[in-house]
């Protein structure tokens, strides 16, 4: 029994290790291509006077009102809440109602949350961290009734993964729930065994809409 978790344990690592040396390469990757795109883009506005207003089309801003999103919640046998239904994904300017707190998906905003073991002390915006769900994020977040002892232990757990991140949110009902996109459930503490399997199931999982996105290189807190 001790060899399987020790190999587990192993492979798990590898995998972390692997996720984090791409993710690495993709934010050099995206940091040359900010560069080419600003030199660009400052060469198109010296020569054509062109001034850049607005980042989003109006059709955007419309679909705004709404997540859009419809379905239900269906719990498993092994606890998780998995969305049954549709979740938008487009990227939206104004305010977007959820029917879910956290929100598990829907349309967002067009800049994710960093979400490379990001912790965040304060509360995030849903429509960033939506962003990040469709990157193949795992979302932590915890209210007012959960233990210091728990979020500082799931705080360690989130630093050491990439494509995670944590953040308080009093507005959700349980002390303690981890989301993915288009999944989710509460977890006991810190050292619910529950905790490990979403991670190792969803951390860049099968579910992700947008698998190999960055989690670097959005925004901060």
């Amino acid at each position: 029994m001790g060899s399987a978790d020790q190999t587990s344990s192993a492979t798990r690592k590898a995998r972390i290790d692997e996720m984090r040396r791409a993710e690495q390469a993709r934010e050099r990757r995206n940091r040359f291509l900010v560069i080419g795109g600003s030199v660009i883009a400052v060469v198109a506005l010296v020569a054509g006077g062109v001034f850049v207003v607005k980042a989003q089309s109006g059709d955007d801003d419309t679909a705004a009102a709404d997540s859009k999103s419809s379905g239900k919640f269906v719990t498993g046998s092994d606890g998780v809440k998995t969305w049954k239904g549709t979740l938008g994904r487009t990227h939206v300017a104004k305010t977007v109602k959820y029917p879910t707190e956290p929100p598990v998906g829907g349309n967002h905003n067009q800049v994710w949350m960093n979400c490379n073991g990001d912790v965040y002390t304060k509360a995030i915006d849903n429509m960033n961290a939506v962003h990040s769900l469709e990157h193949g994020a795992v979302w932590v977040t915890y209210n007012s009734k959960a233990s210091k002892a728990d979020v500082d232990a799931l705080a360690a757990k989130v630093k050491k993964t990439p494509y995670t991140l944590m953040s308080p949110d009093d507005a959700q009902a349980d002390p303690i729930m981890l989301t993915a996109w288009g999944h989710q459930r509460t977890v006991t503490s810190a050292s619910d065994a529950n905790v490990d399997k979403f991670f190792a199931k969803f951390v860049q999982g099968e579910q992700t809409p947008e698998p190999g996105a960055a989690c670097t290189g959005g925004l901060p807190q």
